[in-house]
């Protein structure tokens, strides 16, 4: 069986997944074999002291140890491990990049947000969408935000921005930055009629689960700010109680229900499609489509 291993970095959590490859008539697909999520929260050191504590760092060598180790149970033969936006910001990123090569020997790599954008992507969700449609896409994590445009199946426009979950939960987010997104966004979609987003990344993930919409039916805009209302209006321990959220869950789901609201709200879009994918998801595709999709054309 072939195994492939994606490692995420993020500012909130800290992501393992292995997959199955699989191979069909249109040529490579996978199955989640494993997924395992860490809540580390790099991102409040990153964002507020610019440097990840010791503390910190040796939770994440804890946590890569154990996943280094997991890998080689499953017996894994390609694996990609990417740091996002906490360890772009922390002076001493490249330094605890070392640590780990030393005490693992895993390679990781700190990407900027365009890359973030691009393997995002890679999860082709553009395969599944009306081409009569335009789109716009939106991935929200801890640190940072990367949107997207497509129009006809096609990415015409894509960046990232620094506004994420745990930057605006720790007074982080700059009026400026906002500014330069709501800009981004109205010159990018002014043009294009009947619009619909796409959303990724856990929050929406969670808030798609919690609207009990159908699978493959998109959560009207409506019913995303009657959410964020309802959760809006209970304190942090009942919204762990009440909707059984995880502890960080319930607090970065509210700045990332306002990201959400504000872009369909600057765009005038009224549904948002969640495909249940994300950057670890992207990273599975981009290694088959490296490894192996190329493979078949040479």
């Amino acid at each position: 069986m072939l195994r492939y291993a994606a490692i995420d970095i993020g500012s909130n959590a800290v992501r393992l997944l292995i997959a199955d490859i699989t191979k069909n008539e249109e040529g490579y697909g996978y199955k989640k074999n494993t997924l395992i999520r860490v809540p580390l929260r790099l991102g409040d050191d990153a964002f507020l002291d610019h440097h990840i504590s010791e503390r910190k760092t040796e939770d994440l060598l804890k946590t890569m140890t154990a996943f280094k180790n997991l890998m080689d149970v499953y017996q894994v033969s390609e694996y990609l491990a990417c740091a996002t936006s906490a360890m772009r910001e922390a002076g001493n990123g490249a330094d605890i990049i070392k640590k780990i090569k030393q005490a693992t020997n895993l390679d990781l790599e700190i990407i900027e947000g365009q890359r973030e954008a691009n393997i995002i992507y890679s999860n082709h969700i553009e395969d599944t969408l009306d081409s009569k449609r335009s789109y716009l896409y939106i991935d929200v994590g801890g640190g940072s935000t990367e949107l997207s445009v497509f129009v006809n199946k096609v990415p015409v426009a894509s960046k990232s921005f620094d506004i994420g979950t745990i930057r605006i939960l720790d007074n982080q987010d700059k009026e400026e930055t906002w500014d330069d997104m709501k800009n981004w966004v109205k010159e990018h979609t002014k043009s294009l009629k009947n619009m619909a987003a796409i959303g990724t990344g856990g929050n929406i993930n969670k808030l798609y689960r919690m609207s009990d919409e159908k699978e493959g039916m998109p959560l009207s805009f409506l019913k995303l700010k009657g959410l964020y209302n309802n959760l809006n209006a209970h304190s942090l321990k009942e919204r762990i109680q009440i909707f059984g959220l995880n502890p960080d869950r319930a607090d970065v789901i509210i700045p990332a229900c306002e990201i959400y609201i504000t872009l369909l709200k600057w765009t005038g879009i009224k549904q948002i499609y969640v495909p249940k994918v994300g950057m670890a998801d992207g990273i599975i595709n981009l290694l088959i489509e490296e490894n192996l999709t190329s493979q078949l054309y040479k």
